[in-house]
């Protein structure tokens, strides 16, 4: 046995030749943890550059999660990558597991302090993002609470400060503004409002991406307001009630 793993044969004047093929390394690749750098930035990859991490800290953002959950909200990612990413978060101090209350046997995991401090980050990659989204394509998939980061510039931007549910064809998420530059935003329907936003998905995107202005989607139809408080008074443009 000469050892060789594949053999090509090759045929040159009538000659024939036998050329060896590379062996396939057996060893595990080894994943990096840390770029090595002294640099804030690099600091901050080594935590969350991952791919997937930055989507699942989305996905958290918007509340506690189950893992079947958080997999069936993040199209593509396999259950071997969403567990690895998630123990990593865990290790890095950006979320945690933990039991619900009986009679409920699940786990959740939800972000620590540290982890829900990168919604900036996100809002700031939203805004860079928002001029390459255009129309979705035939592969991509939408969730209506994706578009709650970029959307919250446009419903800060109103003023005032409460609870806005937001419907679209896709789905409902709700958003929290606390009138001091403060958000937080959650999945599904709101417990009693302060305001309800109605609109379809391409005008949410508008919102976001800046190429719309709320009271400008509201003058031209594009967005309906509910509600009668001053947070609703003020989406939609106009003084609340004194």
């Amino acid at each position: 046995m000469l050892g060789f793993t594949k053999w090509e044969l090759g045929k040159s004047n009538k000659t024939s030749r036998l050329r060896r093929m590379p062996r396939p390394s057996t060893r595990p690749a080894e994943r990096r943890r840390s770029y090595d750098q002294y640099c804030a930035a690099a600091r901050a990859l080594d935590a969350v550059g991952d791919r997937w991490t930055l989507l699942i800290v989305r996905e958290l953002l918007a509340g506690p999660r189950r893992y079947t959950d958080l997999h069936a909200d993040l199209p593509g990612v396999s259950t071997d990558m969403l567990a690895t990413r998630l123990r990593d978060m865990e290790r890095d101090g950006l979320a945690t597991r933990r039991r619900l209350p009986p009679p409920s046997p699940a786990y959740v995991y939800e972000l620590t302090d540290r982890g829900r401090g990168l919604l900036p980050v996100l809002r700031a990659l939203a805004r860079w993002g928002a001029p390459a989204l255009e129309g979705p394509r035939p592969t991509d998939a939408v969730r209506a609470h994706w578009f709650a980061v970029p959307l919250l510039d446009a419903l800060e931007s109103a003023g005032g400060s409460g609870t806005v549910e937001v419907r679209l064809d896709e789905g409902v998420f709700h958003v929290r503004l606390d009138g001091d530059g403060g958000a937080a935003y959650g999945d599904g329907p709101a417990e009693a409002p302060d305001a309800r936003l109605r609109m379809d998905a391409a005008t949410c995107a508008a919102l976001g991406g800046g190429e719309l202005s709320l009271a400008a989607g509201v003058r031209a139809g594009r967005v309906e307001v509910a509600g009668e408080g001053p947070l609703a008074a003020a989406l939609r443009g106009g003084p609340g009630p004194l």
